[in-house]
């Protein structure tokens, strides 16, 4: 995919000749991307005025008692401009949500507010917290231009001395942070970040980085505009004196600062961490409910002047299983459910048959990723018969050739989902008839395969022996918060238990499965798979890549490249999975899209011939449940993580009509 920012960088690195600021600007006509920069590019857009601003019912009140500046002096001097999906909304009104674990509250894509965001087109990058940028220096150095006037949510001003905390007190802070984000990180050398002035910062780079605005626009980018340092500070030994801070750790039932700090710094913890987000968790931690209440110094307005967001509170129930969640929908709890806590296409017929009784329509919207899949812990230790059987190729192909996919597809993607060939997103890779007979159900060819492995001999059950003798048992490691892949997993060990594979299930929740993940401690996780078209995989990359430990298919291996080789536990990939990190790292710093491409499938058709990771099907769609009356909700769109969905839509301008 080629987007209208990739060309412009390609011209900045080519020519070396382009350094002035860099603020989109749109054709005179209404703005596909949902969002102006500013006011200013707003008005010479469109032609029309912004004269005035008002603000909630809620917050003029709170005017007139003298408890609240005016809106005029609560937004920056150049608010950003959102224009509605559908009008101008109105204010006020609880958004009902439903959570399954805190996550969900705190994700990014509830509070999606980075330097640059992904418009709503999920096609473009546009400017946020950032009202514009400055590539030079033939792609190392990246100067962002902050807003003049934009506060935090206590109405202490953001500036660019946050940005320089949470590089110098937090990033650089070997207790806060034992190993630099490998997303900040080009030819092993972590970025550098300096203050310009107050409302500018450079990113340093010793080699060009043509994946930057990615990745700031994916959901690592919003922690950058998330460390208030006029509040974190008291919690930092820098400018804290160690009796002090000594007192508060024990006083909150710490061990170390840095335990007390990352408490501090969690918004579902800390009710008081001042925020940019337009709504901020209020409740306590234990709450069956998590209220989310309106920033009232947040720095975006719609075209008519009003202050969004429009909704006053978002509230999350807590709820047990997914399941539930469908019962809150059919029975018209939710206002608006899609990203974030998903529907099951499965579930789909239900939600249309009930869409009358709960008021609510029921949309389908791209997840932008592939159906379930089942990746190869390929730094598994623990049992060195299961190890060595895991790194082996063709037991996995024998794996992948007993699943039936065409009958997954039917009964959990209403024969919807696209076959698994279809993930590939080059036509060269979907054609490629080595990569698609890794896919094929073939029942015989899978026995043939593991007798020729030395594993022909069963016990009386019919399950297969190991050389040493024992029953070899399987155990595929699943997240009961996403129901599609959790119900998915007991169908794909009957297969493999007809193969004579014994297969159990662990299933954990949400809250377990990432320490679980992050250690190392599963033999196969069976999960979504993240291949994206475009810039989308390169930005997103841990399911093809081992940048971090959340590659499923090998996280220690991620842990080397994320920690520059360093980590005790990290190891070193070999052979094809070190060939793939190779083209990745040359992808990151060329701007020649025909080189790109040409990494890009290579790197694809190495994953894909080893099997790291068996994509069950290909693509297929979400219900997004909305009810009646909650409007400025796009018919179309993505639950894809990438985005920060719902956030890149722009939630703040959602709202009730009355």
């Amino acid at each position: 995919m080629k987007f209208f920012l990739k060309t412009f960088l390609v011209l900045i690195l080519c020519t070396g000749l382009i350094f002035s600021i860099v603020p989109f600007s749109f054709s005179q006509q209404k703005n596909p991307l949902g969002q102006y920069s500013t006011i200013a590019e707003y008005e010479k857009t469109t032609g029309k005025k912004i004269t005035r601003f008002n603000e909630a019912p809620m917050l003029e009140e709170l005017v007139k008692q003298g408890k609240l500046p005016s809106v005029e002096k609560r937004l920056p001097n150049e608010p950003a401009v959102v224009e509605p999906v559908e009008e101008v909304g109105q204010y006020g009104g609880t958004w009902r949500r439903a959570a399954i674990s805190t996550g969900n509250i705190t994700s990014p894509r509830m509070g999606y507010e980075p330097l640059v965001k992904w418009d709503r087109d999920a096609k473009t990058i546009i400017p946020n917290v950032a009202y514009a940028w400055k590539i030079s220096e033939s792609g190392r150095a990246y100067t962002f231009y902050l807003r003049k006037g934009m506060k935090w949510s206590d109405g202490e001003p953001f500036t660019a001395d946050d940005i320089m905390f949470w590089y110098e007190d937090v990033l650089l802070n070997k207790e806060l942070t034992p190993m630099f984000p490998d997303w900040l990180m080009v030819g092993g050398n972590p970025v550098k970040i300096e203050k310009i002035n107050d409302y500018a910062v450079r990113f340093r780079f010793t080699r060009p980085y043509s994946l930057l605005l990615e990745y700031l626009a994916g959901p690592s980018g919003p922690s950058v505009c998330g460390y208030p340092k006029h509040y974190l500070k008291q919690f930092h030994p820098r400018y804290t004196p160690k009796e002090k801070l000594e007192k508060l750790t024990k006083d909150a039932s710490f061990q170390n600062w840095y335990q007390l700090f990352g408490d501090r710094v969690n918004s579902y913890s800390n009710p008081d961490l001042p925020s940019v987000k337009a709504w901020i968790p209020k409740t306590r931690p234990g709450a069956s409910a998590v209220i989310a209440e309106r920033n009232s110094y947040y720095w975006k307005v719609d075209p008519a002047g009003n202050q969004l967001p429009y909704l006053d509170k978002i509230s999350y129930d807590m709820i047990q299983d997914v399941q539930m969640l469908v019962m809150k929908a059919v029975q018209g709890e939710l206002d608006m459910q899609g990203g974030g806590l998903d529907f099951s296409l499965s579930d789909y017929p239900l939600l249309m048959e009930s869409k009358e009784k709960g008021n609510y329509q029921v949309y389908l919207w791209n997840p932008n990723e592939n159906g379930t899949a089942l990746f190869f812990n390929q730094n598994y230790s623990k049992d060195k018969e299961i190890a060595n059987l895991l790194r082996n190729q063709r037991f996995r192909m024998a794996l992948s050739l007993a699943i039936n996919r065409e009958e997954i597809n039917q009964l959990f993607y209403l024969g919807q989902a696209t076959p698994a060939h279809t993930i590939f997103p080059f036509e060269s890779l979907q054609k490629n008839s080595e990569i698609r007979k890794l896919y094929e159900y073939n029942i015989a060819e899978a026995n043939r395969i593991l007798d020729s492995l030395g594993l022909s001999k069963k016990d009386k059950d019919g399950f297969r022996l190991s050389p040493n003798g024992k029953q070899l048992q399987l155990t595929i490691f699943t997240n009961t918060s996403f129901a599609i892949h959790y119900d998915i997993m007991p169908v794909i060990a009957k297969y493999w238990n007809s193969i004579g594979i014994k297969t159990a299930i662990d299933a954990v929740p949400d809250t377990l499965w990432w320490p679980r993940v992050q250690s190392n401690d599963y033999q196969i996780a069976g999960y979504a798979m993240g291949i994206y078209p475009g810039k989308f995989l390169l930005s997103y990359p841990m399911s093809v890549v081992p940048v971090n430990t959340s590659c499923y298919y090998g996280p220690l291996w991620g842990m080397w490249y994320s920690s520059g080789g360093q980590a005790k536990e990290a190891i070193k990939p070999t052979g094809d999975a070190l060939k793939i990190i190779a083209n990745f790292d040359r992808v990151k710093i060329i701007t020649d899209q025909k080189e790109i491409d040409k990494l890009t499938e290579e790197m694809l058709y190495l994953w894909g011939k080893n099997l790291f990771a068996i994509p069950v099907l290909g693509f297929f769609k979400f219900p997004v449940v909305v009810k009646n009356n909650f409007r400025n909700v796009p018919r179309e769109g993505t639950v894809a993580y990438p985005f920060c969905s719902p956030g890149y839509l722009n939630p703040e301008q959602f709202f009730f009509k009355k």
